[in-house]
């Protein structure tokens, strides 16, 4: 199966990944910038095809991470996904995002039975979500996601960008704590649960709280 896996809750990332190879990931690409997503996406993925000698006919599957994310960084990377799979007449899924962090903490040798993975959600709050891990399985959702103050969490090591930027208040790992959401892990986890036979999500955003923008109201008469 190969499947092109899209991620913007943070960064803009993309990767295209198989699991008929020895390793997973065939291309990929990701940004340091998390305020320009619309303008790279599109192009990434186009080289990221086209660097692979891929086109959407050899797709399978497109995955996108529905966050949880700033709305309009997240909605683009849902948009483009939900566009491919349309032009292409390929399958859909969604993913939470912080799984994709999730997954990488299974794997490292920080992983604890019970963990959190907390992202930056700006406004002085985090988008967080808890995890539980049994030897040899992947990571399973135990609550959230949620979005709100660092304070207000759970005391359990807590892994990703938004616990190193509270890591007065949390009790963050240092290998993690700058580290957002990408496309990489996002598809090996999703690869990982379709190869199991476990459904996933659609492409409904998570957005958890409103956007800051707003439609304007009727115009007030003058008297």
């Amino acid at each position: 199966m190969l499947i092109l896996a899209i991620d913007t809750s943070a960064v803009a990332s993309a990767a295209l990944l198989s699991d008929d190879a020895m390793e997973s990931v065939v291309e990929s690409f990701a940004t340091e910038d998390t305020r320009s997503h619309a303008e790279v996406l599109a192009p990434g993925i186009q080289k990221l095809l086209g660097d692979a000698g891929v086109t959407g006919a050899d797709i399978d599957a497109v995955v996108t991470g529905v966050g949880p994310g700033p709305f309009t960084g997240l909605r683009s990377g849902i948009a483009t996904a939900r566009t491919l799979a349309f032009v292409w007449g390929k399958p859909l899924h969604g993913l939470m995002s912080l799984d994709a962090i999730a997954l990488e903490v299974a794997e490292s040798t920080s992983a604890a039975p019970e963990f959190l993975v907390v992202t930056d959600a700006r406004r002085k709050e985090v988008y967080w979500a808890r995890y539980t891990l049994t030897d040899g399985q992947l990571p399973r959702l135990a609550d959230g996601p949620h979005v709100g103050f660092a304070t207000e969490l759970p005391d359990l090591p807590a892994f990703g960008a938004g616990a190193g930027l509270y890591s007065s208040v949390l009790r963050a790992d240092e290998d993690f704590s700058t580290r957002q959401p990408d496309a990489v892990s996002l598809g090996q986890l999703a690869l990982a649960r379709l190869s199991a036979g476990e459904s996933l999500l659609d492409s409904t955003p998570l957005y958890l709280r409103e956007s800051d923008a707003q439609v304007p109201g009727p115009r007030k008469r003058a008297l």
